[in-house]
């Protein structure tokens, strides 16, 4: 049944939501099953299934009275979640399509060879067709990615990246919409985006996977319809990223420099942003330093975070801290390195899949530093977050065996060849 629609967002006034011990008197009864995701027309999008659309969802119930409608309070514990609209493996079809990758040599580690050189080695001595673009520039990814696309569409081929997750990022924008598959060659410091979906983070071990791997769908968020693929964040965060690609250029581009840059972020004075946060008709008020919303159960799970199963089942995860002193700050973050975060006082988390953030802003200013992926960029208020209605078609390895929901037999697999082409 499709949503009534949505009126329009008012400031008006609201009990703020509770942030700390607080917030666990607000949970809604533990249990309830992932919401499927978000739909193009407004309602919502029927999970996939072997054998046909899947039923109608049951009705959710109304929330409790004092909470915010849509916005579901962090749990210790859920509910196993229904079977992920990411589960059916598709295939490329035909194998050998030819790769036209882009490579961004001036991402993360380097050792032996560079990544131009290892990949091109393995496509060349697997006789696959492969093209390949080179750029040291992260300004000039768009382009390569737009023309990688253009190429990829016109041959029936593949779109492959090496680099990390801000490069990975930008060319998943362009090849979002195209119909064409995503290989990726993990090439960064963290590569949450390769490690979460099963890609070794070794580029010739990434490169060889490619020559095999099937496509399989993958979640992808959107803030103002820019797409993030690991997180998204305003307020502290993306200046701790502005920190860190300064070390970086000293330093060099190692997990220790980037440890360090965080550490200095955080001992200097930093604001607090006021933030409305709407879902439909309602609206609550926050004060925090950075807002977090993650998309990557990896990154989540490290924190330590139950939720870390809601971005499988099409919903987003939000993180807010509390308004603390330095120290506290230090602390959470502390927590977060020993996988210990969901334990901590200070902290609201609550998973969605859409929400409307309106800061409070100086009069007259109407942007919003934003960080995707590693990248800050300037975004228009309001800021509209959500699941994006098509996946990324991912090249990726078959998931382990036991992600099979349970009591269900693992679909036969059908060779790419005799599997019938689309209508």
């Amino acid at each position: 049944m499709a949503r009534a629609a949505r009126p329009a967002i008012r400031l008006g006034v609201s009990s703020p939501i509770a942030i700390g011990p607080a917030a666990r008197d607000r949970r809604p009864p533990s249990g309830r099953g992932s919401r499927p995701a978000a739909h193009p027309g407004g309602g919502r999008a029927p999970a996939l299934r072997a054998d046909g659309p899947a039923p109608p969802a049951a009705a959710t119930p109304p929330a409790p009275a004092g909470t915010f409608p849509g916005l579901r309070a962090a749990r210790t514990a859920r509910a196993a979640p229904a079977r992920s609209r990411h589960a059916l493996p598709l295939t490329i079809d035909p194998p050998a399509a030819p790769f036209f990758v882009v490579i961004n040599e001036g991402s993360g580690k380097h050792g032996p060879g560079s990544a131009s050189e290892v990949i091109g080695g393995v496509f060349t001595e697997a006789a696959r067709e492969h093209h390949l673009d080179v750029v040291e520039d992260a300004a000039a990814l768009p382009a390569a990615a737009a023309r990688a696309v253009e190429r990829a569409r016109a041959r029936s081929g593949v779109v492959v990246v090496a680099g990390g997750d801000g490069t990975i990022n930008a060319v998943a924008r362009a090849t979002l919409a195209s119909g064409c598959p995503l290989g990726v060659v993990p090439h960064g410091t963290f590569n949450y985006f390769g490690r979460a979906h099963g890609l070794p983070t070794e580029p010739v071990d990434a490169a060889r996977l490619l020559l095999s791997a099937r496509a399989r769908p993958v979640q992808v968020g959107l803030i103002n319809d820019r797409v993030f693929l690991v997180n998204a964040s305003l307020g502290l965060y993306p200046e701790l990223i502005e920190d860190r690609e300064t070390y970086k250029q000293r330093f060099g581009r190692s997990r220790v420099v980037a440890f360090g840059a965080g550490l200095a972020t955080l001992l200097r004075e930093h604001r607090q942003l006021r933030l409305g946060i709407a879902d439909g008709p309602s609206m609550r008020y926050v004060r925090t330093p950075t807002l977090i919303v993650d998309n990557n159960r990896l990154q989540l799970d490290e924190l330590g975070l139950a939720e870390a199963p809601a971005v499988e089942s099409g919903e987003l995860v939000a993180i807010a801290l509390a308004p603390v002193g330095t120290l506290a700050l230090l602390g959470l973050a502390l927590r977060g390195a020993l996988g210990r975060l969901g334990e901590a006082d200070g902290v609201t988390r609550f998973v969605f899949q859409r929400i409307v953030v309106v800061p409070a802003m100086p009069y007259g200013s109407r942007r919003v530093k934003v960080a995707t992926d590693g990248e800050v960029v300037w975004l228009r208020a309001p800021l509209e977050i959500r699941v994006a209605p098509e996946p990324l078609m991912l090249l990726a390895p078959e998931p382990a065996a036991e992600e099979q929901p349970a009591g269900e037999a693992p679909a036969a697999e059908t060779p790419a060849a005799e599997k019938p082409s689309p209508s």
